[in-house]
């Protein structure tokens, strides 16, 4: 049975509670709004149900909201030792909803408007993290197909032939023969490898293991890693990775804005202050030299306040020019929100109607 469009034509009359928020809101929709009298307000509109409730959950101005999708990479065809990251046709539909719920801002615009309590009703941006070479092969043709700016968050130390940490232990698992994997050395024991199933939950949890060691000590646990799954001989073989210096200033010319990640991408609660700080302030250098002036946009690696950065790292930010900052904790942004801590979202329904309601309840959320 074809799906049955979920669209409304006509005229709803809205309940008396609803009368003050939606004369505050004013809706933003493709309506007539009637006088403000004593009866219900009616709202003539042919617009989906869930954009309108949107509407009225982001209602623009001092009240307004800024949802901030973000994502890492989009692959050019799916690839099974990555199952969470979007291919080039999953994130075409997926810019398709958004597009259909909210309206897509150039990102420090966004901010500013923010800031000053000017933006639009069902206000999002959207942002990718850490400077992947598809980033700007596969990403930003799908952006500019649909008419969407991005801001590209980007660690500069890895620009060119580096490759990341997690990078490396996915290749790693990728050619593991074994039935199993001993990480007793890193309080994991011996972990199921056989099955793919069995090899993506190991990969996780020594991923998840390696990240919170000190630098040093994590290239030396994916070095092992390497070694124990055959891999460090063989290499990545997989080619360039990351973006190039130039890619980077392609986005830029094409509309697309670039911002800090730090350099080498580091937990920055697993470092000392004077190396948060260079790594924060260097990386915002390395790319004014690459765009020919400094972004105003930063990303906190990893982003879980606390666990990953603190309110130092924050200030840090500040103190190095950035204006804004964006964590990966689940929310939306608001008037009151810190400018240096803006909340993100990470999509991750396949399904447009449970996607979109996803998207209105953290639009919503208080």
């Amino acid at each position: 049975m074809a799906p049955i469009p979920l669209r409304f034509s006509g005229t709803i009359l809205l309940p008396r509670h609803s009368q003050n928020a939606a004369r505050h809101h004013s809706l933003n929709l493709t309506a007539d709004n009637e006088p403000d009298t004593d009866q219900p307000p009616r709202l003539h509109f042919a617009m989906s149900p869930l954009r309108m409730l949107t509407a009225l959950a982001s209602p623009g101005a001092r009240k307004g909201r800024l949802l901030s999708f973000f994502f890492h990479r989009v692959l050019d065809k799916p690839d099974p030792m990555m199952p969470g990251e979007l291919d080039a046709q999953r994130f075409d539909v997926m810019l398709k909803w958004i597009g259909e719920q909210f309206r897509v801002l150039p990102p420090l615009r966004a901010c500013e408007q923010l800031a000053a309590g000017t933006l639009p009703s069902r206000a999002a941006i959207i942002s990718f993290d850490d400077g992947y070479r598809d980033n700007h092969d596969v990403a930003m043709p799908v952006l500019k197909r649909h008419g969407m700016q991005a801001v590209f968050f980007v660690a500069s130390g890895y620009l060119g032939d580096g490759v990341q940490f997690n990078d490396r232990l996915t290749e790693a698992f990728r050619g593991l023969q074994a039935q199993s994997l001993d990480v007793e050395w890193l309080g994991l024991g011996r972990l199921p490898t056989g099955a793919l199933d069995d090899r993506l939950r190991a990969l996780e949890r020594v991923r998840e293991a390696a990240k919170y060691l000190d630098p040093e000590a994590r290239w030396r646990a994916v070095e092992r890693v390497e070694a124990n799954c055959g891999a460090s001989a063989r290499g990545l073989q997989r080619g360039r990775v990351m973006m190039t210096p130039e890619e980077v200033a392609g986005l830029a010319a094409n509309g697309m804005e670039i911002g800090g990640h730090t350099v080498t991408h580091p937990i920055l609660q697993a470092v000392d202050d004077a190396t948060a700080y260079a790594e924060i302030a260097t990386g915002r250098e390395a790319l004014a030299a690459i765009l020919g002036s400094a972004p105003l946009l930063f990303s906190y690696p990893n982003g879980k306040l606390e666990a990953d950065f603190g309110l130092r790292h924050a200030e840090m930010a500040r103190r190095a020019g950035f204006k804004f900052a964006f964590s990966t904790q689940r929310g939306v942004a608001t008037l009151q929100t810190d400018p240096m801590l803006l909340p993100r979202f990470m999509p991750w329904h396949a399904d447009a109607l449970r996607f979109k309601l996803q998207a209105l309840r953290v639009t919503a959320q208080r």
